[in-house]
């Protein structure tokens, strides 16, 4: 009984802040203290600066054998590469109108790694487990971005090069600061203790702010466009994306912290920046905005359970 108690307490402790977090960004919204210009700016200073700073503050200190996990890594890709072709297959069967099957396949794969993802990692195993995820999440990320335009364009005829999708990818300011961090972690270079104090400051509050602003930014009024096609999405992404890459980890021989890294990058909901994407490419926008909700909503619970259910198996 009492090891039972135990893997519940882990895995409430994983998601139980988030969940508070983002109720107070709905609440929050809700009667009107966190406006439209602030989930907008707050967003924008999370992804250009807050999140940048938080990673390159975390490789730096922690070293590159520290967030160099080339299995873990591997895992990641080839992974991700096996979902992405099932996840083809399977929408080409029982996805119409064909349109949407760009928007299915890129919502059931792309997982917000970088506020929820990182969020769990730090809940779990703290600066560790941060640190661990840190390169996975910029090299899997550019993985994600060529991936979508891929899909999205095969569904929508609509010709973005990949010319471009690189650039994109060039100057996401996550990208910049995980490769800014990479050369200090393996020269050892000593920051400067101002410097460094800063970033720990910037760090501190990144993930509570961004989750503030992720729950804010949520509208459960998507949720009346219900369709079979937000649900497959939404259960390949809660469900089949996890175990599927879990699985391989655990094959591959993947145990305790860095197969939990794992399994809370890939239990992440749907990134949000799928939605915009979407609508960027002439894609069903609605479609998009449900699945990241219902998947956002979903991946608490369905993370909680894999989480317990893997911590009373031994393996995390």
């Amino acid at each position: 009984m009492a090891d039972f108690l135990s893997t519940i307490q882990f895995a409430l402790t994983v998601t139980g802040p988030i969940i508070v977090i983002l109720l107070l960004g709905i609440f929050l919204a809700r009667i009107g203290i966190l406006t439209e210009a602030f989930i907008d700016s707050g967003s924008k200073l999370v992804f250009n600066v807050l999140l940048p700073s938080m990673l390159f503050i975390t490789i730096s200190k922690t070293g590159f054998s520290g967030v160099a996990n080339f299995k873990l890594i591997t895992v990641g890709i080839v992974g991700t590469l096996c979902v992405y072709l099932l996840l083809e297959l399977l929408a080409n069967y029982l996805v119409t109108p064909a349109e949407e099957r760009g928007v299915v396949v890129q919502g059931a794969f792309r997982s917000n790694m970088g506020i929820i993802g990182l969020a769990y990692c730090f809940n779990g195993y703290g600066e560790a487990g941060l640190a661990a995820a840190s390169l996975y999440l910029g090299i899997v990320t550019i993985l994600f971005n060529v991936l979508a335009v891929i899909t999205l364009n095969r569904s929508l005829n609509r010709h973005r090069s990949m010319l471009q999708s690189f650039r994109d990818i060039g100057t996401n300011p996550l990208i910049i600061g995980i490769l800014l961090a990479l050369p200090v972690a393996w020269w050892e270079v000593e920051i400067p203790f101002v410097l460094l104090r800063a970033g720990d400051y910037f760090a501190q509050m990144t993930l509570p702010f961004a989750l503030l602003v992720t729950g804010a930014s949520l509208s459960l009024r998507v949720l009346r466009y219900e369709t079979f096609n937000a649900m497959f999405a939404s259960g390949c992404k809660l469900i089949f994306v996890p175990v599927l890459l879990t699985g391989g980890g655990i094959l591959v021989g993947l145990r305790g912290m860095e197969l939990g890294v794992l399994f809370m990058m890939t239990s992440a909901p749907t990134a949000a920046a799928s939605y915009v994407m979407v609508r960027a490419m002439g894609g069903n926008p609605a479609l998009a905005a449900n699945i990241v909700v219902v998947t956002t909503f979903g991946s608490l619970l369905f993370t909680s359970i894999g989480i317990a259910s893997m911590r009373g198996l031994g393996l995390i």
